[in-house]
């Protein structure tokens, strides 16, 4: 299975929360995701997953022509959206922080399971992610299929706690970087024989 943030979105570049609103890819973006393809030639997929938002469908879709996989049967979901950012969605980071105060905005940002105003916690996105994964993805990798998923930051990390079997605060240091793919093996439990991103 190969897990791919999408490349840098146009609010990345920004410097926005973006969350649920639906921005494209910057250029950066696209070139992140065909740099992406180039490492992943040769590696053929039976499925691919992708969440409702056109940043990560863009990715999977550029990452797949270079790859000679144009028709590959890709899912769609909101399950595998980013995290809700609620309130501030479209809010500058720099702006947020001066206006909450730079704490508050960390706490929201890097804790587990508080949430921003009217937005999502890790753990609320978790709570959609996983019940997907098992559901509809896990089946097709315990009958030794090869997975893509182009997904987001906190969706990949609430996939990556649950596969790594990490801690509320374990997972909370780790940063998924944009365009760069991780490969797992699988074993036929979905136990980690072994991990890397491609580089």
């Amino acid at each position: 299975m190969v897990i791919v943030r999408h490349g840098q979105s146009t609010w990345n570049k920004e410097n926005k929360f973006t969350g649920w609103v639906d921005v494209d890819l910057a250029e950066k973006g696209k070139e992140e995701a065909k740099e992406a393809g180039v490492l992943m030639k040769g590696m053929y997929f039976d499925e691919g997953f992708t969440s409702a938002l056109v940043r990560a469908q863009d990715t999977l879709k550029i990452i797949l022509a270079e790859t000679g996989q144009e028709d590959l049967i890709v899912h769609e979901d909101e399950a595998l959206n980013e995290r809700m950012y609620g309130d501030l969605q479209g809010m500058d980071k720099d702006e947020t922080r001066t206006k909450f105060g730079v704490d508050q905005v960390h706490v929201w940002r890097r804790s587990f399971d508080i949430a921003p105003p009217n937005g999502e916690s890790l753990k609320d996105t978790a709570d959609r992610v996983l019940p997907y994964y098992h559901k509809e993805i896990a089946p097709l990798l315990k009958a030794g299929k090869s997975i893509i998923i182009a997904a987001h930051g906190n969706s990949l990390r609430a996939l990556i706690m649950h596969l790594e079997n990490l801690s509320k605060d374990e997972i909370l240091k780790v940063e998924v970087p944009t365009g760069q793919p991780k490969v797992y093996e699988l074993d036929e439990n979905l136990k980690i024989i072994s991990s890397a991103f491609l580089s």
